[in-house]
This record gives C-alpha cells, sequence and structure tokens, in this order.
C-alpha cells in the first residue's frame, strides 16, 4: 500500500500534537495532585495551632514533657485533640442573664412612702433596654479533610490514607520523637512549637501520598472529559497542518519527478526553478548543474561521432577514389600512386589507433610500464629524430642544456609517443624559418620539459581547450596543415596515466610552448 506524502505528514503531525497533549495531561495531573497535596497539608498544619498552644502551656508548667505519658504515646496525639475538641464544644455555650434595672426601680418607689418622706415624683417611664447586639462569632476553622475508609476486611488502612490525628508526631526541639505517629517512609511537613521566642518542639503531619480533597478528584474526572475535545482539536489541527506542510512540500517534489522524467526521456535542456533556500532549493539546483553535465556529455558525444566518421571518411575517400581510377585504368599501378594508397592507408591506420588508445584509457584500461629513466635523453633523442625534417621544412632546432636532474618514472614507449605528437605539432604548425626549442627545469619534486616553437601563436581562447578531442585551432593553424585533432588529446591522456600532467600556454617565442610535467624519482629528489 503507498502512503502518500500528505498521509505521512498527516500521521506524524496528530502523533506529535497526541503526544504534547497527552505528556501536558500527564503533567497537569501530577501537579494538581502534587498542588492540593500541599493545600490539604496547609489547612492540617493551621488546624494544630490550637494543639501547639495547649503543649506549648503544658511545657511550661511542667517545665519540659515530663507530662507526656509513659505508656502508649502513639494514640496520645489523637486523644488530646479529642480533649480539646470536647473543651472547646464546652466552652462554646454561654448562660443567659437579662439585666432587670426597671423591676427593681419599680419595687423601691412603694417602699419610700411607707416610711413618710416626701412622695417623689412619679418616675420617669423607663424605656425597655434594647438587647446588646450579638458579638460576631469566631471564623469556623478549615475543615479536616474526610478521612479515608479503611479496607472492608477490617484492617488498618496504610498511612498515607489514615485521618489527621493518626498522622501527627511529636518531636522535641533536637528532632527526636516524642509522641503521635512513629517517624516513617512518608514526608513530614513540620511546625515549630515555640516558647518565648524559642523553639521548644516540633509538630509534624505526615504528607498523604495522595490528596484527600474531592475537588482534586472532580477536576481531574473533568480534565479526562475534556481529552476527547482535546484529541479531537488535535486531529483535525494535525490535518490542516499537513495539508499545508504536503502543498508547500509536494509542489517542488513534482517538478523534480517530472523533471526526471523529462531527463530520463533524453531532454537535457530541462531546467527546475532554484529560488527556494531549503534543501529542495539545493536540490534542484544540483538537478540543473546534472542536466547541463549531461547536455554537455550528449553534444560532446554527438560531436564525437560526427568528428570520428568524418575523419574516417576523408582517408577511406581518397583510398577508394584512387582503387576506382586503377580499376578503370585512369592510372596506372605506379610506384607513386601505390605509396599514395599506402599513406592514405597508414593515417587511417593512425586515426584508428589514436581512437582506440583514447577508448582504453576512457575506461581506464590504458597500459603504461612505468620504469626509472632519463627524460631528458629521451627528449634530446626524439628531437634528433626529427631534426632532419624540420630542417626539411626551414625551422631550426635549438636545445637548452641539461637540467641537474632528469630522472623520473615513466613508460618509455608512451613517453616516446607522446614527444613524436609534440615534435609534429610543432613541425606541422610553425611557419618556415621559424625555431622549435627544447629546455627543462626542476620546479621542486618534479621536472618540467618545455617545448617552445615560433609563430603563428594561439589565441587565448584557444589555449583552454587545446587537448580536446576533434578541436583545431582554424584561425592560425588550420585544417589545411593536416591532422584529426586527437594528437595532443591523446597526449594528455597518455601523460594522465603515469601522474603527468600537460598544459599549455604562451611561447616565448610567440608561438606555443607546451610543458609536461612529471614527479622526479625518489632518489633524484631534492
Amino acid at each position: 500500500m503507498k502512503f502518500s506524502i500528505g498521509h505521512r505528514l498527516f500521521a506524524s503531525v496528530l502523533l506529535a500534537i497526541l503526544a504534547v497533549a497527552a505528556g501536558a495531561v500527564f503533567l497537569l495531573r501530577q501537579n494538581v495532585l502534587a498542588g492540593f497535596g500541599d493545600y490539604a497539608v496547609g489547612i492540617e498544619l493551621d488546624r494544630l495551632d490550637e494543639l501547639s498552644a495547649a503543649l506549648g502551656r503544658r511545657y511550661r508548667a511542667g517545665h519540659g514533657w515530663t507530662f507526656l505519658p509513659a505508656g502508649d504515646r502513639q494514640g496520645w496525639i489523637a486523644r488530646e485533640l479529642e480533649r480539646l475538641q470536647d473543651e472547646r464544644e464546652a466552652g462554646a455555650v454561654a448562660p443567659a442573664a437579662p439585666a432587670a434595672d426597671a423591676a427593681d426601680a419599680a419595687d423601691a418607689a412603694p417602699a419610700a412612702d411607707a416610711g413618710g418622706a416626701t412622695p417623689a415624683p412619679p418616675a420617669m417611664p423607663v424605656m425597655p433596654a434594647l438587647p446588646a447586639p450579638p458579638a460576631p462569632p469566631a471564623p469556623p476553622l478549615p475543615p479536616l479533610p474526610p478521612p479515608r475508609i479503611g479496607p472492608a476486611s477490617g484492617a488498618a488502612p496504610p498511612d498515607e490514607v489514615q485521618p489527621l490525628p493518626r498522622r501527627i508526631t511529636l518531636f522535641d526541639a533536637a528532632g527526636r520523637y516524642l509522641a503521635g505517629r512513629p517517624p516513617g517512609t512518608l514526608p513530614l511537613a513540620r511546625r515549630p512549637i515555640e516558647l518565648d521566642g524559642r523553639v521548644v518542639g516540633w509538630l509534624g503531619v505526615a504528607r498523604a501520598a495522595r490528596p484527600g480533597d474531592a475537588l482534586a478528584y472532580s477536576f481531574l474526572d473533568q480534565l479526562g472529559k475534556s481529552l476527547w475535545w482535546i484529541a479531537a482539536g488535535g486531529v483535525l489541527l494535525s490535518a490542516l497542518v499537513a495539508t499545508l506542510l504536503a502543498r508547500h512540500f509536494r509542489r517542488p517534489i513534482r517538478a523534480l519527478e517530472d523533471g526526471a522524467r523529462r531527463l530520463a526521456d533524453g531532454r537535457f535542456d530541462t531546467h527546475l526553478p532554484a529560488a527556494r533556500s531549503d534543501e529542495l532549493g539545493d536540490l534542484a539546483r544540483h538537478f540543473n548543474a546534472l542536466a547541463e553535465r549531461l547536455a554537455g556529455a550528449e553534444q560532446a558525444r554527438r560531436q564525437w561521432v560526427a568528428d570520428t566518421s568524418h575523419e574516417l571518411r576523408t582517408p577511406l575517400a581518397v583510398l577508394r577514389a584512387q582503387l576506382e581510377a586503377l580499376q578503370d585504368g585512369v592510372r596506372s599501378a605506379t610506384p607513386d600512386n601505390v605509396d599514395a594508397m599506402l599513406r592514405q592507408v597508414l593515417a587511417l591506420n593512425k586515426l584508428i589507433d589514436e581512437l582506440y588508445a583514447l577508448a582504453r584509457s576512457d575506461v581506464g584500461a590504458l597500459e603504461c610500464r612505468p620504469v626509472p629513466l632519463d627524460l631528458w635523453q629521451l627528449a634530446c633523442a626524439q628531437a634528433e629524430a626529427f631534426e632532419a625534417r624540420l630542417g626539411t621544412a626551414g625551422i631550426a632546432l635549438e636545445m637548452a642544456p641539461a637540467p641537474a636532474q632528469a630522472r623520473v618514472l615513466a613508460d618509455p614507449d608512451r613517453m616516446r609517443q607522446v614527444l613524436d605528437n609534440l615534435f609534429e605539432n610543432s613541425l606541422r604548425y610553425t611557419a618556415a624559418g621559424g625555431r622549435v626549442r627544447l629546455s627543462a627545469q626542476t620546479a621542486g619534486d618534479r621536472l618540467q620539459l618545455h617545448l617552445d616553437d615560433s609563430a603563428p601563436g594561439v589565441p587565448d581562447a584557444a589555449l583552454a581547450r587545446l587537448g580536446e578531442r576533434f578541436y583545431r585551432p582554424d584561425a592560425s593553424r588550420s585544417r589545411a596543415h593536416g591532422g584529426a585533432g586527437l594528437g595532443l588529446a591523446l597526449c594528455r591522456r597518455l601523460l594522465e596515466a603515469q601522474d603527468a600532467t600537460l598544459g599549455f600556454a604562451h611561447s616565448p617565442l610567440n608561438g606555443l610552448r607546451a610543458t609536461i610535467s612529471l614527479p622526479l624519482a625518489k632518489e633524484d629528489k631534492a
């Protein structure tokens, strides 16, 4: 089953949103439980103010903790809280004692008359006394968290679900256990018992592992119900985000797919828009570079086929014409005519050999057997072999002094082939009355062999293309001088197979300089 990019993005975004939502709910639940636990223990510590004050008074009266019972101290805190609760409930109801000042005054008036005293003026009517406003009730203490119900079997519930009186511990000022719940593994929240500004003890409350406040569980239940809405919103949001992302990425990917299909069909002029600045933009730029390379390779292949067929056709056509002339009796089989046909066969054979050597170099099958040799002596021997032909063409041969070091690792046969092609090139394209000079020098750990010729020179634009197959600078060295344009290309490939290079530059003699650079043999390196 095929899954598109849009479906994959939708699934990825949905899972990411749901994972974030689940993590947020989990963290919120943990924070809510912890927060309500702190709230609950804070309330419980507030309810211990009365117990703390009562313990402080008894500590003062007994000058220490001597009032604590010697027996069961674990249940003493619970019993003390019950006693304080009973006292508080008993003192909360005050007896009513209304005043009767008006009635007492009325009883005193007849008694004065019986004594014969001057009767007093009639008493002013006494207004009934208004009841005193009731005192504002004391603020109620926060309610205790509801105690948890133990198991049905009647066994005592664990410490973290015990009611508050069972989770209180009394310590002295040094933190030693005195009464109440023995210290265990549950975390304790403490508050000091102070007397005259100094701490005489501590009251600790074991923090419950789970909060007992029903509000926390109600909130979490409501949050669990909202999780379905969160999931639905996550699905819708992920679908929207995945659609936008898929549209953003699918367009360049489809363009790349169409471009690759056109390249496969041979349409190497295909180019993709490369305005993006992300990885897809880099991919489009690399695609365009590949298309240009393929277009260049295809053009070179077509040119190669055209040039090869043309170069092969020329000697074959001349040879065919001469043979037909012999058949028709136009020409006779004289030694001159036979020599002319032989020259065409030799030229054709040379061209085929060069093409074969270039083809083998392209596949890395060009054989070279490097051995230590004196390249300067080899070059001088090849120059002397051309000296007679150069003199016949009116070209002077000059040779510079031998270099101090000239031993290299090279194939003698391949180097003779390279030197023959270079001397042949200078002989063919140097004007009569010119010069050809052979020189050599060392540069670091390499030997540089220079072959300079005189005018005509090579244009600047043509220097970079010398060594390409079937290339000839027609402006100055035209095809009329002969050659297929394969000699320099073959020289470059033969030298590259021997870790050597061939470069071209303007000659000090106003012609062309060909430079062969090879590494010196190890025993001759400076």
